[in-house]
């Protein structure tokens, strides 16, 4: 073993490696037994292996025994359990989206749903990790669970658990000759989910398609690449990976007959869409086969290998960098040249150019730019105070509870009536913000007092004050569309699940309008592709 281990560094890498793991033995075996309290020697070599892994990049991972089946769960979209996600409120854990189709949703659960025990072991202040313990499983396996319901009061289920695959296209529709395609992972059957949905819109009529890659975090590699096979010929290069080892550097071409080839293809990405997403809007924007709209992407342009190790345990470790069509690597951090344990921006000074296949300049170092850059307003102090203090998300769960049913989610929409009530519901909460220009006034008071001018200045700086304090008392009536939009979709996924939250987004959707507007002149959008 000892051998083998060396085999990976030059002769002029050994003294030094041996030394260090001496001097390493030497440290853990005097803090195991001189340090004045007890120490937990598993706790103390993971602190290490973390320690260790943070100084290279954040993708590379070490994965205990207990932590394999989380992976596995990462990489492949499967495991174990009741079908739902949780959220903190305080120190209570809420049910926050049960997966429709599935044992928690089937029982009758609901998002908003405080879980109180589960198995007689009561939830409260326990850790995340500690809830997660007591809804683990093996399939086949019950649990009973107890809730608090809003306006109803405690309840009990028994609920089995199954095994449960998550969604990567959890939704498709058509709508006036558009196809539109939610693509929210990378696990395996990716491309078989995507190729059914094109496949299924084009039976119906598509001529358009908009494949949707926002908050898509990446996954599998050989998913990615079948995917833009289905919009992209036979033998085509589609990415490049290069390491330090032979078996490392590879070249990634489609390998199956695609689907359509012809079909205007938009694909929206954000500053979420990362790795297996910047490998398909990259390389299909790359290959002039797409137009890119929405905003620059993550900019993850490294490859990780899983590597098995002793007592069950593995690594996933970076061992290659990824390289598109043109060339380019769009990784954003370097994480081979750390300042203070920093990585930082690749410098423009060292960006290139690059040409996409019909000669558009296309830049590395940064992300996927798209080709048409829609900006994203953040939301009010107001409706981010009312978010984080999750009174949106309570309110819905009240509604839901007062309801039998809504419209579906492309028609419902927030009334007066439900506004004026949301209103009344948040009235006695507390959801105290701080205003950018509050922040400037405090600020320019600050400077006032270092300046010996406050005392010249403190009748107006109080009168500023006043007319503030005033201001954001009519904020719900100034920030109502907003507010309104929130509740939307917030309600519409109470009653719809994942379905109701996507859909419920298309009537307040800068990208997906400007997708259509761009689809209604395909003259224009074809000027998108040439240089």
């Amino acid at each position: 073993m000892g051998a083998f281990f060396f085999l990976a560094f030059k002769a002029s890498d050994y003294f030094e490696i041996s030394k260090n793991l001496e001097i390493f033995a030497d440290v853990y075996k005097e803090i195991n037994t001189s340090y004045v309290d007890e120490v937990e020697p598993g706790e103390l070599i993971r602190a290490a292996i973390d320690g260790m892994l943070n100084s290279l990049d954040p993708y590379t991972d070490f994965y205990s025994e207990a932590q394999v089946e989380d992976y596995k769960y990462q990489m492949t979209g499967t495991y174990a359990g009741f079908g739902l996600s949780i959220r903190t409120i305080d120190s209570d854990f809420y049910i926050d989206n049960p997966v429709e189709g599935f044992a928690c949703q089937k029982a009758g659960l609901r998002a908003g749903d405080k879980i109180k025990s589960i198995d007689g072991t009561e939830t409260y202040q326990k850790t995340k990790n500690e809830v997660f313990e007591l809804l683990k499983g093996r399939a086949g396996t019950t649990s009973i669970i107890k809730i608090e319901r809003p306006i109803v009061g405690e309840l009990e289920f028994e609920l089995t658990r199954e095994k449960i695959a998550s969604k990567n296209v959890p939704y498709f529709n058509l709508m006036n000759e558009i196809g539109y395609i939610k693509l929210a992972g990378f696990a395996p059957n990716a491309a078989k989910e995507v190729r059914d949905a094109v496949l299924n819109l084009k039976n119906n009529g598509a001529q358009k398609f908009v494949l949707d890659l926002r908050d898509n975090g990446g996954g599998l590699l050989n998913e990615a690449i079948d995917i833009v096979n289905i919009f992209i010929p036979r033998g085509q290069v589609v990415v490049e990976t290069r390491g330090k080892f032979k078996e490392d550097n590879q070249t990634y071409k489609t390998l199956n007959s695609p689907v359509d080839i012809q079909s205007p293809l938009i694909i929206l990405i954000n500053g979420n869409s990362a790795s297996a997403s910047e490998i398909v809007s990259g390389s299909l924007q790359d290959l002039d086969r797409a137009v890119l709209i929405g905003r620059t992407s993550f900019g993850k342009g490294l490859v990780q290998s899983t590597k098995t190790l002793s007592y069950n345990t593995s690594i996933k470790i970076t061992t290659a960098k990824y390289y598109l069509p043109s060339g380019r690597l769009i990784q954003r951090l370097d994480y081979s040249n750390k300042v203070n344990g920093k990585a930082f921006a690749v410098a423009d000074s060292l960006k290139q150019k690059f040409k996409t296949k019909n000669g558009r300049f296309v830049v590395d170092g940064q992300g996927i730019e798209p080709d048409l850059t829609i900006e994203k307003f953040p939301f009010s102090e107001l409706s981010e105070s009312l978010l984080k203090n999750h009174l949106f998300f309570k309110y819905a769960a009240q509604y839901r509870e007062q309801h039998d049913s809504i419209l579906s989610p492309l028609s419902f929409e927030v009334s007066d009536e439900i506004f004026s009530d949301f209103c009344k519901f948040i009235s006695d909460k507390d959801y105290a913000y701080v205003t950018k220009t509050e922040k400037e006034i405090q600020q320019l008071e600050e400077q006032a007092i270092q300046d010996n001018y406050h005392d010249l200045l403190a009748e107006e700086l109080s009168k500023l004050k006043i007319t503030m304090s005033e201001i954001k008392q009519s904020d719900i009536q100034n920030h109502k569309e907003e507010i309104k939009r929130i509740l939307d979709s917030e309600i519409s996924q109470h009653f719809f699940y994942e379905r109701g939250y996507i859909e419920s987004r298309f009537d307040y959707d800068d990208d997906w309008e400007k997708s259509k507007e761009l689809f209604s002149d395909i003259h224009v959008f074809n000027q998108y592709l040439v240089p």
